[in-house]
């Protein structure tokens, strides 16, 4: 039925002048001169080749398609009259003997021009993703995808990491975020989860005397949608190491991931090792955040003993004043209002402002207020003309929060203090065991439970609970928070210690995590491990502001598969076999 092809539509050259040959793929485009003359364009997963309609009756079977329909071409090659050096095939054009129909696109209108879709809505684009995914320019995306996994692949086994895959259907475990559950059959009542990620697996595998294990491991949280989070499910770049330190992972980090994005990224240069380390209490107080975008040489400042007393309403009532200072900054009154309400709108605090003019005076913005102490603002602060500080207020974590904010935006925003072509990458060390929740007002773990504190059992027993640190890091580049990672807590003794600090005593540390505390009861070896994101990896490694732009088949920002119809109904037999009842809340929307 089918004739196999002898080229792909991005292999003519014009050595193949002369020669019979059959390409296919889809009928792309038609620029019709006359009834039998007309130039199709004609496209497949590689490229595309021109093809020279020159008889009507071979112009009548493609006047009886539509554009996208698929078309096996036999033809001879010739040299091009009207060249086009843009294209790899452009020398050349394939003049048909027979023209095959292989299938027919029924529809006269598609929902968006293929080259063009990223201009469509987005969820245009997910409902007809597989006419998104023809476009050139989004289907590279999932080649280059491909390529970086097969390299963290190899690179991986390079350094004897053995790649194992775990379960998928597992138990519900307290991760962080909401479990996907599914009922099991044979078990009425009970529920396996769906793993947020393989934790415990990947600590109870050392246990069992596996040295290096990795894994492009899917993971599964009920959580919502972010520009560098996809709501459902993601990749994650997950590794451990038996008896090693922070430092063995550093280096296994710092080894992997910088040659990735120097061969395949937007910008071709990126940290070299050892990675800058921060502690995430110097994080907080210097860039308000504890993913600092390095790429930024702005810091924050505290000006609380500065500024205190000036007479400003919102200074004298706050417990902490930031300030970011920005030299020979350059913005029109517009611009700076723009950018104090962007500052609210995504800190939720409001940011102010002044600057010093020509003539060395402070002016603009809250400048009425500092006129009694000029020289001591502009001495402390190291003001020359030209130059502009950004200021917050607040408790200390709105303060902090609204500078980091404001710092990201005035470094972005001035080509003088961002360096843009560059993958920066950190570590924020050295992360508190334990905070006081929000909402809770109790003592609760910071990070990750089953990190290591440092000083181990005696700083459980004798120090202050709010000045323990934990063997907890992140992986920062750019901005953008790749990983978590930690030394493992593998002594059951201090494990429980570390859990009734937050209430949970031995009894519900077995039940919670039978098998990792048992496996640690056979003597386990000290561990550590991280799980770089490989879609936020790839998202940036592609200079993407979407992660969904690098997902072969995402859900949109409401967690739905347009394209497929889920989450859906299911029928009344399914649900009984899983001895399952629904009973909606009254008033319920059932319809996305």
């Amino acid at each position: 039925m089918f004739q196999s092809r002898t080229h792909t539509c991005n292999d003519l050259r014009i050595e193949n002048v002369g020669e019979t040959v059959t390409i296919t793929g889809w009928y792309e485009n038609l620029r019709k001169v006359s009834k039998n003359l007309g130039f199709l364009i004609l496209r497949d997963f590689y490229g595309t080749t021109q093809v020279v309609i020159e008889t009507e009756d071979m112009m009548n079977i493609i006047d009886s398609v539509n554009n996208e329909s698929t078309l096996s071409v036999s033809g001879t090659v010739r040299e091009r009259s009207s060249k086009n050096p843009n294209l790899p095939t452009g020398d050349i054009e394939v003049v048909p003997d027979s023209v095959e129909i292989l299938g027919k696109c029924i529809y006269n209108e598609l929902p968006f021009e293929i080259n063009r879709s990223r201009e469509a809505d987005e969820n245009t684009r997910l409902k007809y993703r597989y006419l998104d995914l023809r476009n050139p320019e989004v289907k590279s995306k999932m080649v280059l995808r491909s390529r970086i996994v097969s390299e963290l692949r190899r690179r991986m086994n390079d350094l004897d990491f053995l790649e194992i895959t775990t379960p998928i259907l597992t138990c519900s475990s307290p991760e962080g975020a909401r479990d996907y559950l599914v009922p099991a059959r044979n078990h009425p009542g009970k529920f396996y989860a769906l793993p947020q990620a393989p934790q415990q697996f990947k600590q109870i595998l050392m246990a069992s005397g596996f040295d290096r294990y990795f894994q492009i491991a899917p993971c599964f949280r009920d959580e919502d949608a972010r520009a560098d989070r996809s709501p459902g499910e993601f990749y994650q770049l997950d590794m451990e190491m038996a008896f090693a330190s922070q430092e063995d992972v550093f280096s296994i980090v710092e080894q992997v991931l910088p040659p990735v994005f120097e061969e395949y990224g937007v910008y071709k240069t990126a940290s070299k090792a050892p990675f800058v380390r921060i502690p995430y209490t110097e994080a907080m107080e210097k860039y308000g955040t504890d993913k600092p975008d390095l790429r930024i040489d702005l810091e924050v400042t505290d000006v609380s003993d500065l500024l205190a007393g000036c007479g400003f309403g919102p200074f004298e009532e706050a417990d902490v004043i930031k300030a970011v200072v920005v030299t020979g900054y350059e913005a029109t009154r517009k611009q700076i209002d723009a950018l104090m309400g962007e500052v609210e709108v995504t800190s939720g605090s409001k940011g102010y402002w002044f600057k010093v003019d020509e003539s060395g005076a402070i002016a603009g913005g809250i400048a009425k207020f500092l006129q009694d102490r000029v020289d001591k603002v502009k001495q402390t602060l190291g003001l020359n003309s030209g130059d502009f500080v950004g200021l917050t207020c607040g408790d200390r974590g709105s303060a902090r929060k609204s500078a980091g904010v404001m710092l990201k935006l005035l470094g972005a925003s001035s080509d003088k203090h961002m360096r843009k072509d560059t993958y920066e990458f950190c570590w924020i060390v050295d992360f508190p065991m334990y905070e006081i929740g929000e909402e809770s007002g109790e003592l609760e773990f910071c990070h990750n439970p089953f990190s290591m504190p440092q000083g181990g059992m005696d700083a459980l027993k004798n120090g202050d609970p709010l000045k323990i640190l934990a063997y907890q890091y992140d992986l920062v580049c750019n901005g953008v928070e790749l990983s978590s990672g930690a030394v493992r807590n593998h002594d059951p003794e201090i494990m429980i210690e570390a859990f009734k600090k937050v209430g949970l005593g031995e009894a519900d540390v077995k039940a919670k995590f039978p098998a990792m505390y048992n496996a640690f009861c056979y003597g386990a070896p000290p561990h550590a491990g991280i799980a770089p994101g490989v879609d936020r990896m790839i998202m940036l490694i592609c200079g993407e502001e979407s992660i969904r732009e690098i997902i072969p088949f995402p859900m949109n920002k409401n967690a739905c598969d347009i394209m497929m119809g889920a989450p859906a109904e299911v029928s009344a037999k399914q649900l009984e076999d899983v001895h399952i009842r629904i009973e909606m809340p009254e008033g319920a929307d059932t319809d996305e």
